[in-house]
Formats: structure tokens, sequence, C-alpha cells
């Protein structure tokens, strides 16, 4: 009714700023933009060879967890991965199976960590998208990079960005739901907590007892627990495939769960969303949730 599609739209070459804004950020829609990234020398340049010989074995900052979900639910607490700085040749060695381990490695730090973290690949991609600089009038906050395991998994979330997700190499697989699925998605207070080694090598999960509660979905929209959360029963979740060489439109507030291939690099750009009507409808609609709640 409120004019979500049921499949994700393809764009066959990059829009026009003011058809972009119009089309899709506008109605707050996403779309799998193709031909939009075909001249960025990443896409052939970015091979494990290369990245070896570019970056080497400078220590980059790495998400190590034993299940793959970092920034997640578990055993009732929000849990964050390890951040290890580890040499990036090591890290590559894990991701190409040349070494084996029982945890799963993750370069995911974002705060611009393309651009903070691996400045040797900038001249690769570009600093922003032209086209949606223009159409949103002012540049992204962060443009970060993204490579690791296929066990690696994004849980269920939204972002406060309109964000363009490129796939240099591998499959992206994405879960999405639209702001006007809130009332059926379940958020709940968690201790947060983060994985640490043990000295055997095991995890341990420690609190950080002087954080605030955060607030998170403990559900997984691949295997929904309908007996907790019935009301999910009534989302409508879409499904796409990123592949390399595309670029996908992931409208600021749309929920996403985030699957790889194994190996998959991809770099977003996050272009801070406009606090207007969007924004305050969906806060209308996350009160109204929660006051449903307490009834």
């Amino acid at each position: 009714e409120l004019g979500w599609p049921e499949s994700v739209s393809y764009l066959d070459r990059p829009p026009s700023p003011l058809e972009f804004y119009r089309e899709w950020v506008s109605p707050n829609k996403p779309c799998i933009i193709r031909n939009a990234i075909s001249h960025w020398p990443a896409l052939k340049k970015w091979t494990s060879a290369y990245l070896r010989e570019v970056i080497g074995p400078k220590a980059v900052s790495v998400a190590v967890t034993p299940n793959g979900y970092a920034d997640a639910v578990f055993q009732d607490r929000f849990v964050m991965p390890e951040e290890r700085q580890m040499p990036f040749t090591d890290f590559l060695d894990i991701v190409e199976k040349k070494v084996t381990s029982p945890n799963v490695f993750y370069v995911q730090k974002q705060c611009s960590n393309l651009t903070e973290e691996f400045p040797e690949l900038v001249c690769d991609v570009q600093p922003d998208i032209p086209w949606m600089s223009e159409a949103l009038g002012k540049k992204p906050d962060a443009v970060n990079f993204w490579l690791g395991e296929s066990a690696a998994v994004t849980s269920l979330h939204k972002d406060h960005y309109e964000n363009l997700y490129c796939v240099i190499s591998g499959e992206k697989y994405f879960l999405l739901h639209p702001p006007s699925d809130r009332p059926f998605i379940p958020y709940e207070l968690y201790q947060p907590a983060t994985y640490q080694v043990s000295e055997d090598g095991s995890f341990e999960i420690v609190d950080e007892k002087t954080a605030d509660k955060v607030p998170w979905i403990p559900l997984d929209p691949l295997n929904p627990n309908l007996e907790l959360y019935p009301e999910y029963a009534q989302a409508k979740p879409l499904q796409c495939t990123v592949k390399a060489g595309e670029m996908l439109y992931l409208p600021s507030l749309w929920f996403h769960h985030v699957q790889q291939s194994q190996g998959c690099i991809a770099v977003n750009y996050w272009y801070d969303m406009e606090y207007d009507l969007k924004y305050s409808y969906y806060q209308l609609l996350d009160s109204l949730t929660k006051a449903m709640e307490m009834l």
C-alpha cells in the first residue's frame, strides 16, 4: 500500500542526479545499478596477488569471532567482535584457506577504513560517486572496504545513511525490509559485550560493564522463531544478490541482513541521510510500535 516493490529493481546505467533523487532517494526505494563502476581499475586489479603486493604485511584491523556473527545478539548479550591488528598477508592466508583457523575473520571496520587503513587502494576506485554527491548536495561521510569469509554474517539492522554498496569481486546476499516493517521486527535491550581470546585460544564473552544497554534485533530473518516473534510473519522481506561490478542503492532506515561468498570484496559509500519527513514517519512508527508493546 505504501508502494514498496515486491523485488529490487535493476538499472542498466547510472542515472542522472535528478533522476536518481526523484525516482529512488525521495521515495526511499532500493535498486541495483549495473555499469556504474565498470570503469573502476579495482574490478580488474584487485586480485589476491595485487592486494598482497600493494598492502603486504601492513597491520590492519580485522574483526574475529568464533561463529561469524559480529555485532549480534548471542547468549542474551549484544556481542561485538574481537578487533585484532594483524598483518594483511596473514589475513589473506586465512581467507584463501592456505591457513586453517576455527575462527571467522572479516575486514569490516567502518569509519572510512578504505581511506584510513587502505589508502594504497583509493586510486583504484573513486573518492565519491559524483551523481550521488550532486543528487544529495554532499560528499560521503565514509568510504568503507569489506573483505572476508563466507561464514561472516551481518545481523539484521538499519543505518542512518544513504548507502551505495559496490561489489568488486564475488557476491553479496542481502535480505531487506522497508522501514514500514518496523512493527513486525522485534527490538530488545541488551548488555553490550566483546569477544576476547583466552590463553587457550578459546573465546570468552566479556561485558562492557560501564556501557549503556544496546537496542538490537534478536531475530534471524533466515530462520525466524515465529513462536517467539509471531508478528514477523507479517513482514515482507526482499532478497537480492549483488554481483561483481554491480552497485546496490540501500536507502536509509531500511533493515538489512548480509551474507557473502568466500573472499568477496566490496566498497561502500555512506552519505548522511536527510532528517526530513521520512525520518519523522519512521520515528512515529517506532514510537507507536513501542507503545503497543507496552499495552
